[in-house]
């Protein structure tokens, strides 16, 4: 069972509390046009090992935010799938797993806990009256109470904001595909976009396409993998790409690299856009050698921004890019990643 009414709100952040206690949860004050909201940001896990993985990302581009900007302030529900507004760590290329890193809540000393890490984004989009605030996870509420933490009436909030998927024991029930929770402010002052990715140690980064569970015949990647055939994370890269050609109709070209010091057989290992269409891919790629593959017509790079998905054999992602609208503008370019 899946989250029942996952969805994004876009609000004005106004106040925050740090989180404390035994289930502590870092909580953000927002108001839209009409509502006032509490977004509550898991900061510690109820399983071992308890501190969460994030990443946050400063300079955060991808086509996502084309879509996020033209927003009403509120409560969108989202549809869970590709080519729109939902949030999926594994499936939209959003991050590297590799990047994330394990943080405790609270420790002695400034900047150096994931209260603090996230708090310097909400204090400084608190302190911006252009900046704006999407919370991606599950509501709850109108309540009968006032809110306990912030005491507006009725109360109301978001939650579940981390990756929703991979799941171990009673968690289960949450998982599915394209509802993945997180924070991503926009600065247009600055014109900035800044991603904030949690994740549990606990949940897993392979999973079914369909449920969102664990595969649990694959190995998971330990959190500062080296890939091997067996956990083929980052084994071939996506190098480049050009998605905007003076060729009419346009011959669109990826470019692998193969990473490591083996060859590596590509029969049945296919290229993915957005809305799930493949190219197959054969032979074998030598060690360290790169190869330009032509991707059309199987698969379009939409000059509206995108992303590119890398599958082996297995089915596994093996690596995955994104790029924006403004990035593919200039027909010609070939983009690095």
């Amino acid at each position: 069972m899946s989250l029942a009414n996952y969805g994004v709100l876009k609000a004005r952040p106004v106040d925050r509390r740090l989180g404390t206690g035994s289930n502590p949860h870092y909580q953000i004050l927002a108001v839209d046009d009409q509502e006032r909201w509490r977004i509550a940001v898991n900061v510690k896990s109820q399983l071992a090992p308890s501190e969460l993985q994030y990443l946050i990302v400063p300079q955060f581009r991808h086509a996502l935010t084309d879509l996020l900007e033209p927003l009403e302030p509120g409560w969108h529900r989202l549809p869970s799938g590709p080519a729109g507004t939902a949030l999926d760590y594994i499936r939209g290329n959003l991050l590297d797993f590799a990047d994330m890193t394990a943080l405790p809540f609270n420790l002695p000393g400034p900047d150096n806990d994931l209260n603090e890490r996230i708090d310097q984004y909400i204090q400084r989009a608190m302190a911006d009256e252009q900046a704006w605030l999407y919370a991606f996870g599950e509501p709850w509420g109108p309540e009968s109470v006032r809110d306990k933490i912030f005491g507006f009436s009725p109360g109301r909030g978001v939650h579940d904001i981390h990756m929703n998927q991979g799941n171990s024991g009673s968690f289960i029930k949450d998982d599915g595909v394209w509802q993945d929770g997180g924070l991503i402010l926009r600065f247009p002052g600055q014109d900035q976009w800044v991603a904030i990715f949690l994740k549990f140690q606990s949940q897993a980064i392979h999973t079914d396409d369909v449920t969102g569970h664990r595969l649990t015949d694959v190995p998971q990647p330990p959190p500062t993998p080296t890939p091997t055939p067996d956990r083929p994370d980052g084994l071939v890269r996506i190098l480049a790409a050009q998605v905007n050609t003076m060729t009419s109709p346009e011959d669109e070209t990826v470019i692998l690299l193969n990473t490591s010091p083996q060859p590596i057989d590509l029969n049945g290992w296919s290229l993915a856009d957005s809305r799930k269409n493949r190219k197959t891919l054969t032979g074998s790629l030598p060690p360290g050698e790169p190869r330009v593959v032509h991707v059309r017509p199987e698969v379009e790079l939409s000059n509206k921004g995108g992303i590119i998905s890398l599958i082996n054999a297995q089915g596994l992602k093996v690596h995955g890019v994104s790029y924006t609208r403004d990035q593919a503008r200039e027909p010609g370019w070939t983009l690095v990643f």
